[in-house]
C-alpha cells in the first residue's frame, strides 16, 4: 500500500528531519571555533615577522648610512618616515631594529620555557627535597627584577647581546616553572599516570609521554603571553643603554636617540614606540585567545 504524503511532500508517518541545529552540535561548533582575539593576534603577529623577514628588501636605504644635510626631516617619497638626528632613514632602522629585538625576545623565551617546563615537570614529579629546594630558589630569583639584575650583569660582564640574554633568563624560566609544575601535579593525580607506573615506565617517558601532551595547551597559552612581556623588557633595556651598542639598533634604542628631539620631530618616538606596542598586542591576543580556547574545550 502506498503511503499518503503530507501537504510538505513527507511520508505521513515519517519523521522529518529537523533543519535548525541542536543545542549539542552548535556547542560543539562554539567551542572549535577559533577566538576573535586569536585570529586578529595572529594576523597582526604574522604581517610583522612577515615585514621583518622582508626587511632587506624592503629598506629604502642603508640603516646605519648617515646624511647630515637631510637630518630629521619630514616623512617623503625618499624617507616614508623621516630621518633622524643623523639622516638616518628611520623606517629602514624601524625594519632592522625590530629583527634584533624580536629575534632575542623569542630567543630568551625559548630558553626560559624550556628550562622552566622541564624544572617544573621533575620538582612535580619526583617531589620530596628538589620540589621544596625548586619552589624556594623561584620565590628568591622572582625577588629580583629583571632591570636589577642587568645592572649586576653589566657591572660584571659589560654590555653585550650574551649579556641582555643573560639578564632575560637569570629570573625569566620561574614562571614557567611554576606553571608546569601546577599542571604536572594535577596530571600526576590520573589514573593513566598510575597506570603508568605500575607498568615499570620511567619518569621520562611519563613525562614525554603523558605529562607534556597533556600540558602543553596551557604552557603555549602562556609563552604567548610571555613574549610580549619579553619585548617590552628587551626594549626598556635598550632603552637604558644595556642593550644593543651604536651603530646597531633596535625600537628601545631608537626611543632613547628620539627623546631629545620629541619637540622637534615626535615621528622618532611615535614610530619605535607603536612598533613594540602592536608586536606586543599581538602575541598578547594571541595568548589571550589560546586560554579562551582551553577554557572552552575544558567546559
Amino acid at each position: 500500500m502506498a503511503l499518503l504524503e503530507t501537504t510538505d511532500g513527507t511520508p505521513e508517518g515519517a519523521v522529518a528531519t529537523p533543519t535548525e541545529k541542536t543545542p549539542g552540535s552548535l556547542a560543539q561548533r562554539r567551542r572549535s571555533a577559533l577566538p576573535p582575539s586569536l585570529l586578529v593576534g595572529a594576523t597582526l603577529f604574522a604581517l610583522i615577522v612577515i615585514l621583518l623577514v622582508l626587511a632587506p628588501w624592503l629598506e629604502p636605504h642603508p640603516p646605519a648610512a648617515q646624511d647630515i644635510t637631510a637630518r630629521l626631516t619630514a616623512f617623503s617619497a625618499e624617507h616614508p618616515l623621516g630621518t633622524d638626528h643623523l639622516g638616518r632613514d628611520v623606517l629602514s632602522r624601524l625594519l632592522d631594529g625590530g629583527r634584533f629585538s624580536m629575534t632575542i625576545a623569542l630567543i630568551t623565551l625559548i630558553i626560559c620555557a624550556v628550562t622552566g617546563t622541564l624544572v617544573g615537570f621533575l620538582a612535580a614529579r619526583l617531589g620530596g627535597v628538589l620540589d621544596t629546594l625548586v619552589m624556594r630558589t623561584t620565590d628568591v630569583l622572582i625577588a629580583f627584577p629583571e632591570m636589577v639584575v642587568a645592572l649586576f650583569l653589566v657591572a660584571a660582564l659589560g654590555t653585550s647581546d650574551l649579556t641582555l640574554v643573560l639578564a632575560l633568563c637569570i629570573g625569566g624560566w620561574t614562571p614557567f616553572c611554576r606553571l608546569a609544575r601546577i599542571v604536572a601535579m594535577e596530571i600526576n593525580g590520573q589514573d593513566f599516570i598510575e597506570a603508568a607506573l605500575a607498568l615499570g615506565c620511567s619518569t621520562w617517558f611519563i613525562i614525554r609521554r603523558h605529562v607534556l601532551p597533556n600540558a602543553l595547551p596551557p604552557l603555549l597559552a602562556h609563552a604567548a603571553l610571555r613574549f610580549g612581556h619579553k619585548l617590552i623588557t628587551v626594549g626598556a633595556l635598550s632603552y637604558l643603554g644595556l642593550g644593543v651598542q651604536p651603530p646597531s639598533s633596535d625600537w628601545g634604542a631608537m626611543l632613547a636617540e628620539a627623546v631629545p628631539y620629541l619637540d622637534r620631530a615626535p615621528l622618532l618616538v611615535v614610530a619605535p614606540g607603536a612598533a613594540i606596542f602592536l608586536a606586543a598586542l599581538s602575541v598578547t591576543l594571541v595568548g589571550r585567545g589560546l586560554q579562551i580556547r582551553q577554557t572552552r574545550r575544558d567546559s
